[in-house]
């Protein structure tokens, strides 16, 4: 028989990827550690060696989240997963969740949540405002929600949520609490105990300068109990919290299953990532080094002319830097003037910024004043050329 579709001749060329500054809001450029760690032979999802880089990473994810929390572990997907597993586990139908919604991460959780047939109660703010307890306490006096979401750093807008006494609200109205630590892990504090957090997650392509397609998750003993106390089942098996415990070795005395081929080469990257990380002197030297990093390129961006979208210091997220587009200016020349004069990515806004901002990221290795240098002076040259071209 002849073959209706023939050999597609695209893949006659050989593969070619070209090295980029990877400063837009994720994700951002491996050390050369990581790439050849992903280069490793491939191994089976329950080899020995496979499971003990899952143990080593098990252990070095509690650290970044500041928990004991055994039932800590990876969901295999992106960031978008880890937010699902949390409310796919925590919500039943009718359950009443309550979402802050600063930027586009309270969209996505609200959508999800409705998809789950939830109880959706939305705290709106403007794109960069924080949401404040008394709003908060506001609402769930109204409303007596099960679940309240918040996003620590919104990376649609570049801002820094407030999580202090978050917790304490929650367990007073027995709530469980749920923080999107995605672009913020490893360069904003995050104390999951000390903060009362019940379900964190984050991205490994930020911050750690990890592959991404693997999401770090942690859930507290509250957290669990709700999860047995379900009168119907999880509603997803590639997000059962309790199934994926059991792969990653969450529950003691408990044998390991099978529940998927976890991705060897994902594994490498991440491991490496994160000890890398330990070795540039962890938490407390990185939430250091990207906050001065940070503020000095906020202030050479003002110097030059440009507006921080955030005007408090204390609200802008560490790790992405919003700048309000001027006036009279397109952003996708700009964008794409960087790009391709300079191979520096400059992400656009997102969600209800698009068209406002630009997004930049100084994460992990590309939290240092030359790459932050270099990327200002690419930005600022890509808006005078888009300037230069819309008087043509």
């Amino acid at each position: 028989m002849v073959l209706d579709i023939p050999k597609p001749d695209v893949f006659n060329a050989p593969l070619k990827v070209v090295e980029k500054m990877m400063t837009g809001a994720g994700p951002s450029n491996y050390h050369d550690r990581i790439r050849k760690s992903m280069s490793l032979p491939v191994l089976g999802h329950l080899h020995t060696e496979t499971l003990k880089i899952m143990d080593d990473i098990k252990e070095g994810i509690q650290y970044l989240f500041q928990t004991e929390n055994p039932h800590t572990f990876c969901v295999s997907g992106p960031g978008h997963a880890g937010l699902e597993c949390a409310l796919t586990n925590l919500l039943e139908n009718g359950d009443t969740i309550l979402i802050t919604c600063c930027g586009i991460w309270g969209q996505r959780a609200e959508l999800m949540s409705k998809k789950l047939n939830a109880d959706v109660k939305v705290l709106y703010k403007h794109p960069g405002e924080q949401v404040s307890i008394k709003e908060a306490r506001n609402c769930f006096r109204m409303y007596h929600p099960k679940v309240f979401f918040l996003a620590h750093g919104e990376s649609s807008t570049g801002m820094l949520q407030n999580l202090l006494e978050f917790g304490d609200l929650c367990r007073e109205y027995d709530c469980l609490f749920i923080v999107d630590c995605v672009i913020t892990l490893g360069c904003a504090p995050i104390y999951v105990d000390k903060f009362k957090i019940d379900v964190a997650y984050s991205g490994t392509q930020k911050v750690l300068n990890a592959p991404p397609g693997i999401t770090p998750i942690t859930f507290s003993p509250r957290a669990l109990d709700r999860i047995a106390a379900r009168k119907t089942l999880v509603t997803s098996y590639n997000y059962d919290a309790i199934l994926l415990g059991e792969y990653w070795n969450c529950f003691a005395n408990h044998p390991r299953i099978y529940h998927h081929t976890v991705c060897s080469t994902l594994l490498y990257g991440l491991r490496e990532a994160i000890a890398l990380f330990l070795e540039r002197g962890g938490l407390e030297s990185s939430w250091e080094n990207h906050s001065r990093v940070t503020s000095n390129f906020c202030n050479l961006l003002v110097s030059n002319g440009l507006e921080i979208f955030i005007d408090d210091e204390m609200l802008r997220c560490p790790s992405v830097v919003s700048i309000k587009v001027p006036d009279n200016i397109d952003p996708h020349k700009v964008i794409s003037y960087a790009m391709k004069n300079h191979y520096v990515e400059i992400s656009g806004g997102l969600g209800p910024t698009v068209g406002k901002i630009f997004r930049i990221g100084l994460m992990g290795i590309n939290a240092t004043n030359e790459v932050a240098e270099k990327v200002a002076k690419v930005l600022i040259e890509s808006i005078k050329e888009a300037e230069l071209v819309s008087k043509i």
